[in-house]
């Protein structure tokens, strides 16, 4: 079985070339020290890097084309090797499941991903013909992140649309429904990296979630445990999620590893929860067209019945 070890950063010549812009300087040093302060850019930086490390190995996992122009030049911070594997099997186990739902959707696909800004997948994954994605995140590192993908070329596959939520806007639902998002239409959602403040901000996305996606769409993805205290986690998420109408199933790292061959460090990552949720409401937009089917049925029988005597 493989093992998932580190090999030295590479940047691939491509990924640093940057846009010309029209001042003395690529960026000024005020933007370099707020990028070097931040911990929300800070955070999506070191998960671009362990994309790039897993990249760079010889049988990766998955490979991202464009984690490296994330990173500084001067980068060579060593990972946490039990991080570093926890968090590439995540995304490979993420990464599948997007993509075998997506094409079992004929038509329109819409893809929700809750991330950290520095997201790659909708230009690095194999994305079917007629996909809509939307990504909310944080606005200050998704412009620096469409910034420098700009720069190294990253385009759409052809034939997918992208749209931009900015988390800080409050209601994800509406600005979904803004975008274009219909909840009559197949989706599937998934979250890594977006950061969460306390169990309510993640209550949030379950509402969304719970309103827009139509019955029996997934929610994937890896939850941060230090939202919350309860020492019982399987049963609190199992109550959390039921009642915004989702049964959720705690995916072992352990299982995906032996599936992949891989090797784990160590068996137990005390810091998120790997989990996959069905929908089994069905969504407001479908109860509405339900409604107003129901409506139109019984004014025809009205009718009918008026008609007759």
């Amino acid at each position: 079985m493989q093992s998932l070890c580190f090999p030295p950063l590479h940047f691939p010549a491509t990924a640093l070339r940057r846009r010309i812009i029209p001042t003395s300087v690529a960026r000024s040093a005020k933007a370099e020290l707020r990028e070097d302060n931040d911990p929300l850019i800070q955070s999506a930086i070191n998960s671009a890097s362990l994309r790039l490390r897993e990249t760079n190995r010889t049988e990766p996992l998955f490979i991202d084309p464009y984690a490296a122009c994330f990173l500084p030049n001067h980068t060579n911070k060593e990972p946490n090797i039990h991080e570093l594997q926890h968090y590439c099997l995540a995304t490979k186990f993420i990464d599948d499941k997007l993509l075998q739902t997506a094409k079992r959707i004929d038509g329109l696909k819409q893809v929700v991903l809750f991330t950290d800004g520095m997201d790659t997948r909708p230009y690095r994954l194999n994305w079917p013909a007629s996909t809509m994605i939307f990504d909310v995140s944080p606005q200050k590192v998704f412009d620096i992140a469409s910034d420098k993908l700009q720069g190294v070329g990253a385009r759409l596959p052809k034939g997918c649309m992208f749209f931009h939520i900015p988390v800080e806007s409050g209601d994800i639902e509406q600005c979904l429904r803004s975008k274009g998002f219909s909840g009559n239409r197949p989706s599937i959602w998934a979250m890594q990296g977006l950061p969460l403040e306390s169990q309510s901000s993640f209550e949030a996305i379950l509402s969304a979630v719970s309103s827009l996606a139509i019955n029996e769409s997934y929610l994937i993805g890896e939850l941060p445990t230090d939202i919350t205290h309860q020492s019982d986690l399987k049963k609190w998420m199992e109550k959390l999620f039921m009642s915004s109408g989702l049964q959720v199933k705690i995916v072992s790292y352990e299982e995906i590893a032996a599936s992949l061959g891989v090797v784990l460090h160590s068996q137990v990552n005390h810091d998120k929860i790997l989990f996959i949720a069905q929908q089994l409401r069905f969504s407001d937009d479908q109860m509405e067209k339900w409604r107003q089917e129901f409506e139109r049925v019984e004014e025809d029988g009205d009718e009918q019945g008026f008609e007759e005597l």
